[in-house]
Formats: C-alpha cells, structure tokens, sequence
C-alpha cells in the first residue's frame, strides 16, 4: 500500500486555505458561517401564584426581555408554568404566548375542563417558540392566563410553584 500526504497547496481548490478557512465539498475554500450559533442565553424563574376569575387576559409572572444583537437573529422561547388548571365552577384556564404586545400563540385553550364545578389541576403547561423579532431593541416575552368564563377560577401557580421562562438567541 502506498500512502500520499495530501497539503492544502496539492488540492486543487478556489479560495486561500488557512486556520479560519474549510473546504468546501465544491472544492473551494470558505469561512464557517456563524448560522445557528447561540449567541446568548436568558432564563427566569418565577413563583407567583395567579388566580384568574372571568375572561380577561392578565400576566402570569412568566417573563423575560432580551436585546438581540442583529436583525437576523432568532429567539427560541421555552415557558413553563406549573400548577394550572381550573379551581371552581365550570371554566377552564387559557394560556398564551406574546412578544411585547403581540400574540405568537394560545398555547392552552381548555386546561382543566371538566363541565362539573370540580377543581382540576393538569399540573405543567410548557411551549417552545421560535420566533423572528427582525429588531436590536429590546423584546418581552411574557405569558398571560384567563378563566374561561366569568364568576369561576382558573389559576396558574398552585402548591409552590415555580415557572420558568428561556430565551435563546441564535445568529441567523
């Protein structure tokens, strides 16, 4: 068997091989690109126990800002928020994720239901989210709850809880 040691100047390739350079399966030479690479991570924990009693969206104490550092970067948004579920009455907890003022998703349409008055706990309601702020200023991602009807209780935060909240930023 005769073996042959292969340089960067016997391969026959477009570009300037150097230590900050690859080749290419195209055989040329290039820069790694930095997409997908986490460039921050923020987290957050909260323990506050919200009790909802009509139909009005109110903020659960899950929440976060982060200033992402290029336009076209992503922010993945994982939330939890443990002891949810409905207290009283017929009703059922709603849940759902916003970035400042926007709603990105319900996340939870009818945590809880039972159609008696019985309270019904379903324990932890998580989400991920990737989402494209397109902005360098800063950005809230919070979650808010309601009950889903008037005079009964919902609740998220039962039994100590503890809720959390992380924002990734990656490079796009």
């Amino acid at each position: 068997m005769v073996s042959k040691i292969i340089t960067p100047s016997s391969i026959d390739a477009s570009g300037t091989a150097s230590s900050s350079t690859f080749l290419r399966g195209d055989g040329a030479w290039a820069v790694p690109s930095d997409n997908g690479k986490v460039l921050q991570v923020l987290n957050a924990t909260s323990t506050t126990e919200t009790v909802m009693n009509n139909n009005t969206w109110v903020d659960v104490g899950i929440t976060l800002a982060i200033t992402p550092s290029a336009i076209s970067s992503k922010v993945l948004i994982t939330a939890n928020a443990s002891g949810c579920g409905k207290a009283t009455n017929n009703t059922y907890l709603e849940l759902r994720l916003l970035k400042d003022a926007t709603v990105l998703a319900v996340i939870e349409q009818r945590g809880g239901y039972t159609a008696d008055t019985s309270a019904n706990k379903v324990g932890t309601i998580s989400t991920s989210y990737l989402d494209s702020p397109s902005t360098t200023s800063a950005t809230t991602y919070k979650l808010q709850g309601r009950s889903g009807s008037n005079n009964a209780y919902a609740q998220v935060g039962d039994s100590n809880p503890t809720h959390t909240i992380t924002l990734m930023e990656i490079s796009g």
